[in-house]
């Protein structure tokens, strides 16, 4: 699911919310959440304002 996630994200030429995620891919925002925290912590995508992610 991570690398979905990072796909959607880099794909995107804006931030994301989580939600907007999880219906391009078609499963629930907790799931997309997820991935996002692992990805944060590999340092793969940042947050430029709140509830917003973009990939690094």
């Amino acid at each position: 699911m991570e690398e979905k996630v990072l796909a959607v994200l880099k794909n995107s030429d804006k931030p994301l919310r989580p939600g907007d995620i999880a219906k391009e891919l078609g499963v629930e925002s907790k799931v997309v959440s997820d991935a996002i925290a692992k990805l944060k912590k590999e340092e793969k995508v940042h947050s430029p304002k709140r509830c917003f992610y973009a990939a690094l």
